[in-house]
């Protein structure tokens, strides 16, 4: 397996965003503590939501949209985050038997069809916002949730999805760059 000691073991400590993801994966990796960060507090939420629930009887009507909330960000920003880290999905049955050279081809390839998939579903996140953002006259209401508490979670959730998708399609081209310059 030519070139197969590049890659780190599923054992070792995340060392963060690779060099080809340059600034913006650094940015992406230092927000990502952010989202941890509401993910404990989901589950803070979650514990609080318990004790009033079933030791006072006083149950809130906001706790379970607003973990749910949390939890969506947080899972849709893992995407992003593990692209900046070189960790998304790929088959490496072959992958892993290449030279490092075409490897590096393979790279920029998967990295630029990444990119144009990203931009895609931007594009649908975009159309999905369009609805829930923006009434058909063109002023801002935002898309609510139905419920007692009716938060506008379901337009924010949406703005993030579009965010997220077009800081991918960047950060995957940015890594097609950084693979063609060879940095690896």
């Amino acid at each position: 397996m030519d070139g197969a000691d590049n890659h780190v073991s599923p054992e070792a400590p995340d060392a963060g965003p690779i060099p080809e993801a340059g600034l913006l994966g650094r940015v992406i990796d230092r927000l990502g503590i952010v989202l941890a960060i509401g993910i404990v507090a989901a589950m803070l939420i979650l514990i609080q939501e318990v004790v009033l629930r079933y030791v006072f009887n006083a149950p809130t009507i906001w706790a379970h949209e607003t973990t749910v909330f949390l939890c969506a960000i947080a899972f849709i920003y893992g995407g992003l985050y593990c692209a900046s880290h070189d960790k998304h999905i790929r088959v490496v049955l072959i992958y892993d038997w290449l030279p490092d050279r075409v490897r590096r081809v393979f790279d920029i390839v998967i990295s630029l069809i990444c990119a144009a998939s990203s931009a895609m579903f931007a594009w649908a996140a975009w159309l999905m916002v369009e609805r829930a953002v923006f009434r058909p006259d063109g002023s801002v209401r935002l898309e609510r949730s139905g419920s007692a508490w009716d938060p506008v979670y379901p337009a924010l959730l949406k703005l993030f999805l579009l965010a997220v998708l077009t800081v991918m399609a960047v950060q995957f081209l940015i890594l097609a760059w950084g693979y063609a310059k060879g940095r690896k």
